[in-house]
């Protein structure tokens, strides 16, 4: 069976949930097709369901800091209302019913199952052969990207989604991974009781971030307990019926009764069929231009795209691919102020470049960093007060290029920071302006200052 219609997405994540119903709404013939749960990682096994773990976990910590403070205070941490929120508050039992109804609501049409892209315009689900007349959307996300270790294929390991959907902490975990995704998770089960270790094969934790994260971010997981390897790789996993062993590659084992594997996500484009619309299907993504073009009449949104793997890319290219679609004048895509945060405690966040990045690209760096505790803010907090603000100029221009601000509510402060990046604001109008007092963000003054004389310094 063949029918056509305006407008097919494959893949209804973020992304591409926000091109159905825009599109839709626009008054177009348009059918989702998603394999899994409308609305994809995000609200189900990805940033909401974890951030409310975190929400509990810090809420736990913030206890633990009242001696001293505030007097004394005794807590007792329970999963229970965490999975129970989980469940019924953020997925509704993983149930997209809500997501559904509101696409079809709109004029859409859902189809569940899995798109096989056979041309530059027509897919094919479940016996169906469905033709676009105007625009094939690919929002297809990504799966995790389990490595071949020897024995863990064998081995009931976790991904992001069995440790979101656990009903129970174990008694111990092992992470392999230090990416934002093992260090979130490592560090809530740790604060729910479990005795943690995690595996990171670069030489640091949150290696594509700045070494003072990673510094600031082994500091904290080190001292509430969780055991950190890194600059080693797991060579063989094996398991019994109570726990499973990983066996590193300078010789030494871990075990714990469960494993959770965090080791990055890739786009499986040879199996969604790309290269039947002419797209490379040996790349690890699909690369668009300024305006989410994959190819004439092909447009692509999400991490499927390789730009940056977080929700709010996705919807920023989704806002960008549907205004192009309806002709209107669409907007171009600048990605020099990405934002994206570490959802620590402390909060990890940055924008833009690194300074390795930057000094890679042959700018004539400067940088400026403070450390929050030091901040009239960060004295009156106390307790929990770690972090820095460091800043990334772009000497010859004038202006930042990157930030990370590092802190009790670092992904808030970073708001100013992506703002100075994208707009690309003078250090000058940065210096000039008013910061309320006291906060947290008015750290960006003392490291502002300290890059300003850097710059007179060497002169």
């Amino acid at each position: 069976m063949e029918e056509r219609v305006d407008v097919v997405v494959v893949g209804m994540g973020p992304g591409g949930e926000e091109v159905g119903n825009k599109l839709a709404e626009a008054g177009l013939n348009v059918v989702g097709i998603e394999q899994r749960l409308l609305g994809g990682e995000c609200p189900y096994w990805g940033c909401v369901p974890s951030k409310m773990m975190i929400r509990a976990g810090n809420l736990l910590a913030e206890a633990w800091r009242i001696p001293g403070m505030a007097g004394e205070a005794s807590v007792t941490p329970s999963w229970t209302p965490v999975a129970q929120r989980i469940r019924d508050d953020a997925t509704d039992n993983w149930d997209d019913k809500v997501a559904v109804d509101r696409f079809e609501g709109k004029g859409g049409h859902f189809i569940r199952g899995t798109g096989h892209i056979e041309g530059a315009n027509r897919v094919s689900v479940d016996g169906r052969t469905i033709t676009a007349a105007r625009a094939l959307v690919i929002g297809t996300g990504t799966e995790p990207s389990i490595p071949p270790i020897p024995g863990l294929s064998s081995a009931p390991y976790w991904t992001n989604h069995g440790a979101i959907e656990t009903e129970e902490v174990p008694a111990s975990l092992i992470v392999l991974g230090g990416g934002a995704v093992g260090v979130e998770l490592a560090q809530v089960f740790a604060r729910f009781g479990a005795q943690v270790s995690i595996v990171e094969g670069a030489d640091r934790l949150i290696p594509l971030e700045e070494p003072e994260s990673s510094r600031l971010a082994a500091d904290i997981l080190q001292r509430e307990g969780i055991t950190i390897r890194t600059g080693v790789s797991a060579e063989s996993v094996s398991n019994d019926a109570v726990s499973i062993t990983v066996r590193l590659s300078d010789g030494t084992t871990l075990t714990a009764e469960r494993l959770l594997v965090a080791t990055g996500r890739r786009a499986e484009l040879k199996a969604l069929g790309v290269a039947n619309a002419g797209l490379d299907d040996k790349a690890k993504a699909i690369k668009v231009d300024e305006h989410s073009r994959a190819a004439p009449g092909i447009w692509a949104v999400g991490d499927v795209t390789g730009v940056a793997a977080f929700t709010h890319m996705a919807m920023y290219q989704a806002r960008i691919a549907v205004s192009d679609i309806l002709g209107h004048d669409s907007r171009a895509a600048v990605y020099r102020g990405i934002p994206r945060v570490t959802f620590t405690d402390p909060e990890i966040g940055a924008t833009g470049l690194t300074e390795e990045q930057a000094r890679k690209q042959g700018l004539a760096v400067r940088t400026g960093i403070m450390k929050v505790s030091t901040s009239a803010r960060g004295w009156i907090h106390k307790a929990g007060n770690d972090g820095f603000i460091k800043l990334i100029a772009d000497a010859d221009r004038n202006v930042l290029v990157g930030a990370t601000s590092a802190g009790p509510v670092g992904g808030e402060v970073l708001s100013m920071l992506t703002l100075a990046v994208h707009a690309e604001i003078p250090l000058p109008v940065l210096d000039s302006m008013i910061y309320a007092y006291p906060t947290f963000h008015r750290g960006v003054t003392d490291a502002l200052r300290a890059l300003l004389e850097q710059e007179l310094s060497l002169r």
